[in-house]
């Protein structure tokens, strides 16, 4: 009996060591402690104490990650997927998006970082410029929206 309640202390202490560094989701906390040894059926109670007690939020932890990750500049397909493989499904990104000025001032802002305000490209750069956006997270019809708009800006410079 002791044994069973030393085990239970000991992923409590591993759990609020992890998350005294930062968010994480409880599909992390249930791999970092499947990776220490512990078994699934032992830890989802005490994961699922925390997630009462508001140690552990799987929210939270969506809303900073997406905003840390708008920050470095990705894109909504990716966050979207990057997400589903920590166990979120259900997460508002438009809602960050728009506190962080929206999706297409984001895009605007990885470009011009990126690249820069050149005047004239050829075709093969705008391609490669583009996987480049998509493989950020973007989708074909932001990227097109942008191209557009940067057409419309070398025009008026010209």
């Amino acid at each position: 009996m002791s044994t069973a309640i030393e085990r239970r202390q000991q992923i409590e202490a591993v759990c609020l060591r992890l998350l005294a560094r930062r968010e994480h989701s409880r599909r992390e906390l249930l791999d970092k402690l499947a990776l220490r040894g512990f078994n699934r059926d032992e830890v989802e109670p005490v994961i699922a104490e925390m997630a009462e007690q508001n140690w552990q939020n799987d929210q939270r932890y969506a809303e900073c990650y997406v905003r840390q990750r708008i920050q470095s500049g990705y894109g909504p397909i990716r966050l979207r997927y990057e997400l589903q493989q920590r166990g979120i499904n259900d997460a508002d990104l438009d809602a960050q998006a728009e506190e962080q000025g929206g999706w297409q001032n984001l895009l605007l802002d990885v470009y011009l970082g990126k690249y820069g305000d050149e005047k004239s490209l050829p075709q093969n750069e705008w391609l490669k410029r583009s996987r480049f956006l998509q493989q950020r997270g973007f989708s074909g019809e932001m990227i097109k929206r942008l191209f557009a708009e940067l057409k419309i800006r070398l025009r008026r410079l010209e």
